[in-house]
């Protein structure tokens, strides 16, 4: 166990006010909050001004303090506290996914070149403790696929727009004004903050770093009035899922809008909820669940997170020494394509179509189509929506040669 935490804390917005509540609430953990760091010193603060400081050398050459918690929104500040906190072998505690997904590999190193703990659980899902269970339960047990809602923003969208007849811009207005979007929504909307989120779980799960920008990504602002009467008409549910599948000896990772029905542990998680499967060879499969968004249960995982630096513990990332897996992003699954503009569809290349519907307002085809043309589309200006299913995905060689295969046959 280590000598009592002194906390150099960066930041006091949802989740940083969230932490300092429940550690002087809570009175569970042996750790104390010396000062803050802030960018505006001009904000009406719930605490006293002498907790202050708009100057990071207050907290990074303090020798008192021991660990640095990073909560704030810039990953650019935040990636050069944490590296002079390293120097300074200070531990850090961080929430930031952007960050940790942009320099993964690299914090990682520097982390263990200068022996210090670097915890980042509450970066991924809010509440739950998905990371540790990844580095320590399924160590032995290989784990086949990683997918779930991650993103409590767009959730809370979504279980919205299904349960009640508002826009989209409705909802997402009431999202902020709960706390639970931020006023520049860009990174939950857009699956961004999904896709940092799963850069990370595939490090824990399989080994693999890759970078963000290598994973495919749609967001739910192109979700239709018409894909949600879809979805009900063929009793599903719409889900951004972040997913990652061992397929053969690579592994293939997206983040889009799928269609889940009541057999999936996520058809019934709604709100701000976020919850995460994992499917082991042996284990089957697991659901991890809690809130995702909010500063309680954020503030809650950042508290566990210093917890565990009380403790001595330090990520093992053996799974990415021990790595033999590669990325793959030669895939094909199967995809609900929608537009106002029928004739975009006729631009649209399917290896297969199984269904098709041609309507004076809506058209869609579902089929299977390759990652290369998804991105195609992710890439395009048009009108076009697209939502998976959850069918296994292809490696996209393997399916090329069997449909050559069947033509010649």
């Amino acid at each position: 166990m280590r000598e009592n935490l002194k906390i150099g804390l960066f930041g006091f917005g949802c989740v940083g006010g969230g932490l300092y509540e429940i550690l002087n609430k809570s009175n569970l953990l042996d750790a104390s909050i010396k000062k803050i760091c802030i960018k505006d010193p001009s904000k009406d603060r719930s605490i006293d001004s002498s907790n202050f400081t708009t100057n990071k050398a207050d907290l990074l050459e303090d020798d008192e303090i021991n660990l640095i918690v990073e909560l704030i929104d810039d990953a650019d500040a935040a990636y050069e506290i944490v590296v002079e906190a390293f120097k300074k072998g200070k531990n850090v505690v961080s929430a930031n996914k952007k960050l940790i997904a942009n320099h993964f590999a690299e914090l990682k190193e520097l982390s263990e070149e200068y022996g210090v703990s670097f915890i980042y659980e509450a970066a991924v899902c809010g509440s739950i403790p998905i990371l540790r269970n990844l580095e320590e339960y399924y160590n032995n047990d290989a784990i086949s696929a990683v997918y779930g809602i991650c993103n409590g923003t767009t959730n809370y969208i979504l279980t919205r727009l299904v349960n009640e007849n508002k826009s989209f811009d409705e909802v997402l207005k009431n999202a902020q004004e709960l706390g639970f979007a931020e006023s520049d929504p860009t990174l939950d909307i857009e699956g961004f903050d999904s896709q940092f989120k799963l850069q990370i779980l595939i490090a824990h799960a399989f080994g693999v770093i890759v970078k963000p920008e290598d994973i495919l990504r749609f967001g739910i602002t192109k979700i239709q009035e018409s894909d949600i009467k879809f979805a009900k008409e063929k009793g599903l549910r719409i889900r951004l899922l972040s997913r990652a599948e061992k397929v053969d000896d690579t592994i293939t990772g997206l983040v889009a809008p799928h269609f889940v029905d009541e057999e999936d542990a996520t058809y019934g998680v709604n709100n701000e909820f976020n919850a995460v499967t994992v499917k082991g060879l042996f284990a089957d499969k697991q659901l991890f669940q809690g809130k995702g968004a909010g500063s309680y249960p954020t503030g809650s995982a950042v508290l566990s997170d210093v917890s565990a630096v009380r403790y001595n513990y330090k990520y093992e990332w053996r799974k990415i020494k021990e790595n033999s897996l590669n990325f793959n992003n030669d895939f094909a699954v199967k995809a609900y394509i929608s537009t106002t503009e029928f004739l975009a569809l006729d631009g649209i290349e399917f290896l297969s179509v199984e269904e098709s519907f041609i309507g004076l307002d809506n058209s869609y085809k579902v089929g299977l189509i390759t990652r290369e043309e998804l991105l195609r589309i992710a890439e395009s200006k048009a009108n076009v929506s697209v939502v998976l299913f959850q069918d296994p995905i292809h490696d996209g060689t393997a399916l090329n040669q069997k449909l050559i295969n069947i033509q010649k046959n």
